[in-house]
């Protein structure tokens, strides 16, 4: 009598393979994550993405001018993507740099123009130079207390309510002219670069960010 043929057992093999391509998308992620290295050339922000974000302060807590002595509410701006400057009015060589690069990063953005505006926060009470003034037509400029703004741009812990000496508002105006910053259309600061930051590269963020979000 013959016997019947033993049923061979099914490879898993095809079953492994199936998980694992399932899974290598989200391996590959996390493997990028923790290694930016190996990210792919113009994947990673220039900039310094700002963690936790940090909304514009109430209006008593940044109290801005316009450069005619009108009182600003920053936070009015919320809904569009905002490229932040800060410096002195006398505006010297590193200032018009920053100017400079914010407003050819702005005006490079083609249909997404209309959706970021620019402002260059003015730490003192100098006058602002009238080629300044026409080289960056467009530009909101506001006059602020310098310790105000580092406190939102800066994020100084050692910034309170108490007065605040002639030297410590130096620092925070010093400080503050370093930097270029990134508040996006919730009102939240988002990114920072240095005042010697690459202008094709900082472009190159903005647009990514404005093309990729679909708010503002």
């Amino acid at each position: 009598m013959t016997q019947p043929d033993t049923p061979r057992p099914r490879s898993r093999t095809p079953l492994v393979l199936i998980v694992l391509l399932s899974l290598s998308p989200v391996l590959a992620a996390v493997f990028a994550y923790f290694n930016p290295q190996y990210r792919p050339e113009g994947s990673v922000a220039y900039g310094t993405l700002i963690e936790p974000q940090r909304p514009i302060p109430a209006r008593d807590a940044l109290q801005a001018t316009t450069l005619d002595g009108k009182p600003f509410d920053v936070a009015s701006l919320k809904g569009k993507w905002l490229l932040v400057t800060a410096d002195g009015g006398d505006c010297q060589d590193a200032c018009a740099r920053k100017l400079f690069i914010l407003r050819n990063s702005h005006a490079s953005q083609g249909k997404n123009v209309e959706r970021l505006a620019r402002i260059w926060f003015i730490t003192d009470d100098a006058p602002v130079p009238e080629r300044v003034l026409e080289a960056y037509k467009g530009t909101i400029i506001l006059r602020v207390k310098p310790e105000q703004l580092q406190a939102f741009l800066l994020k100084d812990p050692t910034t309170t309510g108490a007065p605040v000496a002639a030297s410590a508002t130096q620092s925070a105006a010093a400080a503050l002219a370093e930097p270029m910053w990134i508040i996006d259309p919730h009102a939240n600061l988002i990114m920072q670069y240095p005042a010697n930051a690459q202008p094709e590269k900082v472009r190159k963020d903005i647009s990514k960010l404005v093309y990729h979000s679909r708010i503002g």
